[in-house]
């Protein structure tokens, strides 16, 4: 969709453990998808699912071995993320650092999110 930008960047971190959830699947699998939908008290979340296929209009990150599906009503949301993967001593999960997010709730269960513009979004690397 858009392409002279990098709509995610994944750590080594996230990397290795898309690999371990696509590994230990109970189905056939491509990657996982990426999205975020309405809810919270923040007012939106984020939503990380196995992925069975690529669907139409997706945009696609292959870094690192994995293949990470961004479904297309987030790309404006989630524009220049990276998405890491983090093991604290009361949870193991995804993380993103996302410049589009401009407030948490205090849970750390939603954020609050305003769409990239295009021309201020970050280039792709080289």
């Amino acid at each position: 969709m858009f392409a002279n930008l990098k709509v995610m960047s994944i750590t080594d971190a996230a990397a290795e453990r898309v690999r371990s959830i696509v590994e230990n699947a109970d189905r056939p699998v491509v990657g996982i998808r990426v999205g975020v939908r309405n809810g919270g008290c923040a007012g939106m979340s984020y939503t990380v699912d196995l992925a069975e296929e690529v669907r139409p209009g997706d945009d696609v990150v292959e870094d690192k071995g994995v293949t990470v599906i961004v479904d297309p009503k987030a790309v404006l949301f989630l524009l220049g993320t990276v998405m890491d993967f983090r093991t604290t001593k009361l949870a193991s999960q995804f993380v993103f650092d996302n410049p589009n997010q401009t407030s948490a709730c205090g849970c750390g269960e939603s954020v609050a999110l305003t769409p990239a513009k295009i021309d201020q979004a970050p280039a792709s690397p080289a």
